[in-house]
């Protein structure tokens, strides 16, 4: 009884859509690796010891703290200050918590605690209240300053010292990371005060969500800044992603832009850094044992050993930070190594001449070298490809130059292999090392281990193997094959025609093997060369491996690698590898990158059915459906030729000019296009989306309608349908007035609540009064043969009193419907900063800067005279003809410049509500 008519073509088609969006929305929210992240612990209880601010600081920022992070016995000693270490600083980012900073402090603790505290580390902490920046903007400058001010108390905490610091190392989580970029944008900010910057799924690029102006002009300031002067930004910059866990911050936003001067950044996801290889989720980032340990790592490995504090040498920097985050080779970092070693000592010096060698060593006692001459195989090979299991940091594997037999000194290869998890690996190109008379692996003395040393020659047309990727449209029905079975250690999988963020693939790698029982581990490589996003699959062989293959970033116009399957395999099996198209990955794409635009998307279509009704009102004079109207005017092919029209003549410098004449925003096309994010049929796909929620929320808001007013009844004695349907009723400037009121006093977005309420309490009213109206008819019915003449004269006089029937009633509430599902999206929109001003009621009651102000102040007057509107007071209006004419291009408009920035969306909205409105007077 509560479910309104519906359409079964129609609901069969929408539920189809929600299937599709679900098999997006699985793949985003669950189609990913399982946590391979171990936790950190501490060993000591943590205490937070909290800094004092000058007293003026302090209550210019009341709800900010700053805290100095301490377990144990150091915690004691450092309650006295001052302090002797060096300082690091903890920014939380989005709803984060000071607190965070303890599994970086608790490793850094137990590492200086193992070198007897010749060095030691300071971990402070910013407590930011845990404010809800990523939601509500106004916030983020104000979060520098004070971030400023305690850069400077940290500093003064040092005075007098030995080796006191005049700069500090700074780890920024999320949107902490963007506050300290924003701090080289303070006019008073001195740029040696930070020596080092490292981000934790920050998203650099561009908000996930731009719910205010505030958080675009943010972004806006700080990335215009760190572009234009590049040149002079000497800080050294590491962004790491958390990967594909990460759904809050897909890691494409966090890489920094990449300029051709400016050298000092790096950006990585967390699944291709050295010793972690593990995809992290928003929060496990800052707890994640392996990642923070690899950031410890690289922090001692930082300091200078003459000053006690973080180098300032900018190459050394970003050399430690390629050790531990990019290319790890199995050694210990050394900032200049000895690339020439001595090879003397009692050891055994063997000659193999085989292009394929394995040699187990096990409880060796004596040295051994083996030697394998390159002169022969330059003949016939191109490449040679060495892996050691023994995952020591000593070096293994050197060139001699003019050797026979044996070498006194040779060129340690060693820093240039690569740590994987289970080996260490060393391709070399032969022609590259011309003067190489010999290639030496050493195996040292061990006992109790073992360990397996493997090399091979081979040419390079081998081992590189091109597989073309399936179609987009294939949607897995196809796929294609290679078989690997030349008994190789080593394969490159060359992915022919992959480099777009909407593609998506599965490949299955089968192995079969033939040889002993004994475990053996194959490792698959995913190598994308224009932006470090590889990721590791570690399988058991044989078996059958599946592996996602998706981007985090697109492959660059200017840029003509491959993406690379590297397969470390075993020279006992043979493989096959197989792709294909994953049509649900593909989805998950579309709603990893653009589902952000769907609210722009679902008003775009209910805008154009408000449209369609406000027409039917004039020309037919009724109100048809909401269901109807949506499924006969929200049509793609309205909306997406004229975004596609405008983006092609901006092409033009005559309609750029003109456009910027007429001050108009930046397209939104334009910015995705920029960074990539142009998939073919989006826009198709978001505008089915949004049309399929946009029906779903529309029998969702009628059918509450109808149970709520049937609840008002329940509690309510019957109510009439209205005898005076004025417009201006005498409580309305006062209902008006004290909406304001709250709205310029506490929260506009408040407002905008209790006016949504109170025009939903308006309908829910109007519905109630309908219901008890169609009762009473129903009933009086009944007794029309017993006394017509009576009922007809009483019917009369009814009609004669009351303005409004029950048509005019149902088609008002069919308008009212619609006008509630728009409000609804601007609430939506709004709540945000409603949110954040209740989290931090206690600190002000006034709302400052207030995104939704100016909105509120249209919105309150125009719902406040549309809740008295009904259709046969507007049948007649003059601007009826216009106000159904508007809702087209503001849903074009919605769509051009609201898919990318959200909070434009209730400026569109407000103005057919607006000319609706006006529709009573004119």
């Amino acid at each position: 009884m509560f479910l309104p008519s519906v359409n079964l073509w129609n609901l069969a088609f929408y539920a189809f859509m929600v299937f599709l969006a679900t098999l997006g929305l699985w793949d985003v929210f669950f189609g990913f690796e399982e946590n391979k992240c171990s936790m950190s612990y501490m060993f000591e209880y943590p205490e937070y010891q909290k800094i004092e601010l000058p007293k003026k600081l302090a209550k210019r920022y009341p709800s900010y703290e700053l805290y100095l992070y301490g377990e144990g016995s150091y915690a004691e000693e450092h309650k006295i200050l001052p302090l002797t270490g060096i300082p690091v600083l903890f920014l939380p980012g989005n709803a984060g918590s000071y607190k965070q900073v303890r599994s970086l402090g608790s490793i850094a603790l137990r590492k200086a605690e193992d070198i007897d505290f010749k060095y030691h580390f300071d971990f402070f902490s910013v407590n930011f209240n845990e404010e809800l920046v990523a939601l509500y903007g106004g916030s983020l400058q104000k979060q520098t300053k004070y971030v400023h001010e305690c850069i400077k108390t940290i500093l003064k905490l040092y005075k007098g010292q030995e080796f006191a610091p005049k700069s500090v190392a700074i780890i920024g989580h999320s949107m902490g990371g963007l506050v300290a970029r924003a701090l080289l944008t303070l006019k008073n900010f001195k740029q040696d005060l930070i020596n080092l910057l490292i981000t934790q799924a920050t998203p650099h690029v561009a908000p996930v969500i731009p719910l205010d102006r505030f958080i675009t002009d943010f972004y806006m300031t700080v990335n215009n800044y760190w572009i234009l002067n590049a040149r002079h930004i000497n800080l050294t910059t590491l962004s790491v992603a958390g990967g594909f866990r990460d759904y809050q911050v897909r890691s494409g936003l966090t890489f920094l832009p990449q300029l051709s001067h400016h050298t000092s950044a790096l950006s990585v996801v967390s699944s291709a850094v050295p010793k972690t290889w593990a995809s992290t989720d928003h929060l496990s980032i800052v707890w994640c044992k392996q990642l923070q340990l690899t950031t410890i790592r690289a922090f001692f490995d930082l300091i200078d050993a003459d000053t006690k504090q973080i180098t300032q040498n900018s190459k050394k920097k970003l050399s430690v930070l390629s050790h531990h985050f990019i290319r790890h080779p199995a050694k210990h970092f050394e900032e200049n190594p000895t690339i020439i070693s001595d090879l003397t000592g009692t050891s055994m010096w063997v000659p193999v001449k085989v292009p394929k060698w394995t040699y187990v060593a096990y409880n060796e006692s004596d040295k051994i070298y083996f030697t394998f001459p390159l002169a022969n195989h330059r003949k016939t090979y191109t490449h040679v490809y060495c892996q050691s299991t023994m995952l020591d940091t000593n070096s293994w594997i050197f060139g001699c130059i003019n050797s026979t037999s044996m070498c006194r000194q040779g060129v340690d290869l060693s820093w240039k292999a690569e740590l994987l998890p289970t080996i260490k690996s060393l391709t070399l190109r032969l022609q590259d090392y011309p003067s190489l008379s010999h290639l030496v692996v050493y195996v040292p003395s061990i006992h109790g281990s073992k360990f397996v040393v493997d090399c091979e020659f081979f040419k390079r047309e081998t081992r590189s193997i091109q597989l073309p990727v399936t179609h987009l449209f294939s949607f897995g029905l196809s796929s294609r094959k290679v078989v690997l079975d030349t008994n190789g250690l080593f394969y490159n999988i060359e992915l022919l025609n992959f480099g777009q963020i909407y593609q998506a693939f599965k490949i299955n790698v089968v192995s079969k093997c033939s040889g002993g029982k004994e475990e053996i581990t194959s490792i698959y490589k995913l190598h994308i060369p224009w932006s470090y996003e590889d990721s590791l699959t570690i399988a058991q062989v044989p078996s059958s491996t599946e592996i996602s293959l998706k981007l985090h970033v697109a492959q660059p116009e200017n840029d003509s690698h491959v993406a690379l399957l590297k397969m470390y395999t075993s020279s006992d099996c043979h493989y096959e590898v197989t792709i294909k198209t994953s049509f649900p990955q593909i989805l998950g794409q579309v709603v990893r990158f653009h589902g952000g635009a769907l609210p722009a998307y679902i008003v775009s279509s209910i805008l154009l059915a408000y449209g369609g009704q406000l027409y039917s009102l004039l020309s037919i004079g009724q109100c048809l459906e909401y269901s109807v109207m949506l499924d006969k005017e929200a049509k793609p092919y309205k909306v997406d030729p004229f975004v596609i029209m405008i983006k092609f003549l901006l092409g033009y410098k005559w309609f750029k000019e003109l456009w910027d004449t007429l001050l108009l925003p930046e397209l939104d096309a334009i910015f995705l296009t920029s960074q990539s994010m142009c998939f073919p049929l989006v826009s198709l796909i978001l505008f089915l989306f949004g049309t399929c929620t946009a029906y779903w929320g529309g029998l969702l808001s009628s059918t509450s309608l109808r149970l709520l007013s049937s609840l008002w009844l329940t509690l309510k004695r019957p109510s009439e349908l209205p005898k005076d349907i004025r417009v201006l009723t005498p409580d309305l400037p006062f209902l008006t007035v004290i909406l304001i009121t709250v709205s310029w006093a506490t929260c506009g977005a408040f407002a905008i609540l209790l006016t949504y309420l109170y025009y939903v309490f308006k309908i829910v009213h109007l519905q109630a009064s309908l219901t008890t109206f169609k009762s009473s008819q129903t009933v009086n019915s009944k007794h029309s043969r017993r006394s017509e003449k009576k009922s007809s004269l009483h019917k009369d006089s009814r009609e004669h009193r009351v303005r409004l029937s029950a048509s005019d009633a149902e088609d008002s509430l069919r308008m009212h419907s619609t006008v509630i599902n728009l409000l609804t999206w601007v609430v939506v929109l709004a709540m945000p900063s409603l949110i954040y001003w209740l989290k931090n009621l206690r600190y002000y009651f006034k709302l400052n800067p207030d995104p939704c102000k100016p909105l509120a102040f249209i919105l309150i007057p125009t719902m406040a005279v549309l809740g008295n509107t009904y259709t046969v007071s507007i049948k007649s209006s003059k601007l009826l003809k216009t106000a159904s004419q508007f809702p087209l291009p503001l849903a074009v408009g919605v769509i051009a410049f609201g898919s990318a920035h959200l909070y434009r969306v209730p400026c569109f909205v407000i103005v057919p509500l607006l000319l609706h409105a006006f529709c009573n007077f004119m």
